[in-house]
């Protein structure tokens, strides 16, 4: 074994082995024994939002259709629920927004800003095909759908010789839309 020098390294030049690596190749004080660091490389964990926003989707919107990003379906179905009366979804829609503006800083500003909704369900149905018109659409309250006659008149025909009692026709009565404009068949009986 060799003796310890008096340079405070813990051994002399000589010694090299295990735990006594040459002073040549020793660190230097101050200086990382990684200056690069650990490479940067893509976490697996990270869920690729701009990849998925970025998408294209495709819209329908009277009766047309059109291709827009994910992230833009995304906000104009917020813009639509919270139009519907949906708080929390304006709420999000109103954030995006304000988000995507502060982002985008300051440049032209939009003159026109056209708001397409987008439907989903059975509104979007009864609506798109005219077979029914909704009546107080901003009212929760009050949400109704009236009929329109011309799709009273082809379920009345597809009865047949079914004939519909006293309160099922009352009740089609109160759902029709212009109710002076429906042919209604001679065993008809509720009227105003």
């Amino acid at each position: 074994m060799t003796e310890p020098s008096s340079n405070g390294q813990g051994s002399s030049p000589k010694s090299v082995g295990y735990a006594n690596p040459p002073r040549s190749s020793r660190f230097r004080k101050g200086q990382s024994g990684n200056p690069k660091g650990r490479p940067r490389g893509k976490r697996k964990s990270d869920i690729p939002y701009d990849h998925v926003l970025g998408q294209m989707v495709t819209v329908r919107e009277d009766g047309r259709e059109r291709r827009i990003t994910a992230a833009e379906a995304i906000i104009l179905q917020l813009t639509q629920r919270g139009l519907a009366g949906d708080s929390a979804a304006a709420r999000s829609s109103l954030t995006a927004i304000e988000t995507a503006r502060s982002q985008r800083g300051e440049g032209p500003r939009i003159k026109v800003l056209r708001i397409v909704l987008i439907g989903m369900g059975i509104e979007s149905i009864l609506g798109t095909l005219g077979i029914a018109t909704k009546k107080y659409p901003l009212d929760e309250k009050r949400v109704r759908w009236e009929i329109n006659p011309w799709a009273v008149e082809a379920a009345l025909a597809r009865l047949g010789d079914r004939k519909l009692t006293e309160a099922e026709q009352q009740e089609v009565w109160n759902c029709t839309r212009m109710r002076h404009k429906v042919n209604w068949p001679d065993w008809w009986t509720v009227t105003d």
